[in-house]
C-alpha cells in the first residue's frame, strides 16, 4: 500500500469492533514479562508499535507463544512467559521502531537492570525528545546517555543498576513519563511517587493493580512500592477508543448516520473525545459492561447530526491528545468555531501534528489559523478533493480519510501504510463499510 483514494459518502450504517487498545497492549507485554508465571493475553494489538515492545521483552528473556495471529503482522492471542522480575541482558540494541510509548516505558524498565542496554528506533523516533524521562530516571540512580543527532534524542544508552525511590513532580502531564518512573520504581526498595499536574491516562496504575502490585493514589500523586513481583494472570484487551475515534467522528458528523462500536475501552481518562463531541451536539449513547481486567469497556452508539464548534478545555487536552487530528476534522465539518490550544506536545509526535493537520485541511478548503500550541478552525466551508500526504503519521492518514468522507471530490493520501503503527486494517475496514476506497 503506497497510496489510497477515498471518496465522499452520504450514508453510513454499521456495527463492528475496533482492534485492541495500543496503550494497554504495550503495558500487558511489559508487566506480563515481569510476572511470576505465564500470562495469557487476548485481543492483543498486532501493530508495529506493540510488536516492537513484545519483541523487546523477548530480547530481555520474556519469550512468548503465539496462540492466534494476524498473518503478516503478529499475534492477537499469546502467552508471555514471565521472568519474575529477573530480566536478561539483550544481545544487540533494542529496536523500538517508531514507538515513543515503547521507548519511554522500556527505558524505565531498563534503568533498573544490572546491565547496560541501548534503546534505538527509526529516524522519526530518533528525532523525538526523551529528556522528560531521562531526568527522573537519573534522579533515581540510572545513567542514561542520549546519543542522537539532537540533544536528548535516541539512541539511549542506559547503564542500569540499583535504584533509589523518588518522588517526582512532573512539570508537564504525561502518561508515558509517569509510567516510566513507576516501572522503574517497581525495582526500587521503598515507595516511589509521581505527582502529575493534571489527569493523564491511568492504564499503568490499573494494570499494576490487576497484577497485584502494591500501589496507591492520593489526589494527583501515584505511588508504587518496589520489591514485589507481579502475579501472572489472564487478560483481554478492550478495543482502542483512539482507533474508534475516527469512526465516531465520521458518523457524528454525518446527519442520518448510525454507528455502533462494540466492546471498546471506556477508561475515564480516555473518553474526553466523547465529552467534546457531545458538547458539539453529537448524539452518542454508551452502554457499559462489567470491567475487564480493571478496565471499563462497553458499546458506543452514534447517530449523525449537524455539529457545532466548541473550545477544547485545557484539562481535556492530556486525555485526548491522540484524538486532536480527527477532532480538528470534526471542527472543519461543523458549523462555527473550534478552538484547540494548550497542545504544544503535538509538535513532537510522529509528525508535527499541528502543522500537518492545518496543511491538509487547508488544502481541502477548510479555514484554519495555526498557533504554536494549537489551532482555530472556522467550520462551514465545503471541503474539496485533494492530493495529500500522511507525513508518515498514522493518525494524520486516518484523520485525512475521515475528512475525505465529507469532501466534494476524491482525496488521495500518500504513504497510507503509516496506519500499520496502530490500526493495520483501517483502510480495509473503511472499504468494507463504504465501498468507496481505492487501495493501490
Amino acid at each position: 500500500m503506497s497510496s489510497i483514494s477515498v471518496h465522499s459518502i452520504n450514508h453510513l450504517q454499521a456495527e463492528f469492533e475496533v482492534p485492541g487498545d495500543k496503550s494497554i497492549s504495550h503495558r500487558a507485554a511489559i508487566l506480563g514479562g515481569l510476572s511470576d508465571g505465564s500470562c495469557r493475553i487476548d485481543n492483543f494489538l498486532p501493530s508495529e508499535d506493540c510488536i516492537c515492545t513484545l519483541n523487546a521483552m523477548a530480547q530481555l528473556g520474556a519469550t512468548h507463544e503465539v496462540l492466534e495471529e494476524k498473518p503478516g503482522y503478529g499475534p492477537t492471542a499469546l502467552i508471555i512467559h514471565g521472568r519474575s522480575m529477573q530480566l536478561s541482558a539483550p544481545e544487540g540494541n533494542v529496536d523500538c521502531g517508531n514507538s515513543g510509548t515503547g521507548m519511554r516505558l522500556l527505558a524505565g524498565l531498563l534503568a533498573a537492570q544490572p546491565f547496560e542496554s541501548t534503546l534505538t528506533g527509526d529516524a522519526s523516533l530518533q528525532s523525538r525528545p526523551m529528556g522528560r524521562i531521562i531526568k527522573p530516571l537519573e534522579q533515581m540512580g540510572a545513567s542514561i546517555e542520549a546519543k542522537g543527532k539532537s540533544p536528548g534524542c535516541a539512541p539511549l544508552h542506559i547503564t542500569g543498576g540499583e535504584l533509589k525511590p523518588t518522588c517526582y513532580e512532573m512539570p508537564v502531564a504525561s502518561a508515558q513519563v509517569k509510567s516510566a518512573v513507576l516501572l522503574a520504581g517497581l525495582f526500587a526498595e521503598g515507595s516511589t511517587s509521581v505527582i502529575q499536574p493534571a489527569e493523564t491516562r491511568d492504564h499503568t496504575e490499573r494494570m499494576l493493580e490487576y497484577f497485584k502490585m502494591p500501589s496507591s493514589r492520593d489526589g494527583q500523586t501515584i505511588s508504587v512500592t518496589g520489591g514485589k513481583t507481579p502475579e501472572a494472570g489472564t487478560l483481554r484487551v478492550p478495543g482502542d477508543i483512539s482507533s474508534a475515534a475516527f469512526w465516531i467522528v465520521a458518523a457524528a458528523s454525518m446527519p442520518g448516520a448510525k454507528l455502533v462500536i462494540k466492546n471498546v475501552g471506556l477508561n475515564p481518562t480516555r473518553t474526553a473525545i466523547l465529552d467534546v463531541l457531545i458538547r458539539m451536539g453529537a448524539d452518542i449513547n454508551v452502554v457499559r459492561h462489567p470491567d475487564e481486567c480493571g478496565e471499563p469497556y462497553g458499546d458506543v452508539e452514534v447517530h449523525g447530526k449537524e455539529l457545532q464548534g466548541t473550545e477544547i478545555k485545557p484539562e481535556e487536552v492530556p486525555n485526548l491528545i491522540d484524538e486532536v487530528p480527527v477532532l480538528a476534522v470534526a471542527g472543519a465539518l461543523a458549523q462555527g468555531k473550534m478552538v484547540i490550544r494548550n497542545a504544544r506536545e503535538l509538535r513532537v509526535k510522529e509528525s508535527d501534528r499541528i502543522a500537518t493537520v492545518v496543511q491538509n485541511l487547508k488544502a481541502m478548503g477548510a479555514n484554519l489559523e495555526e498557533f504554536e500550541d494549537g489551532m482555530e478552525i472556522s467550520g462551514g466551508n465545503s471541503l474539496k478533493g485533494a492530493e495529500l500526504e500522511s507525513f508518515g503519521d498514522h493518525r494524520i492518514a486516518m484523520a485525512t480519510a475521515v475528512a475525505a468522507l465529507g469532501a466534494n471530490g476524491p482525496v488521495e493520501i500518500t504513504e497510507a501504510e503509516a496506519i500499520n503503527k496502530s490500526y493495520t486494517d483501517f483502510f480495509m475496514d473503511l472499504q468494507q463499510l463504504v465501498a468507496k476506497v481505492d487501495i493501490e
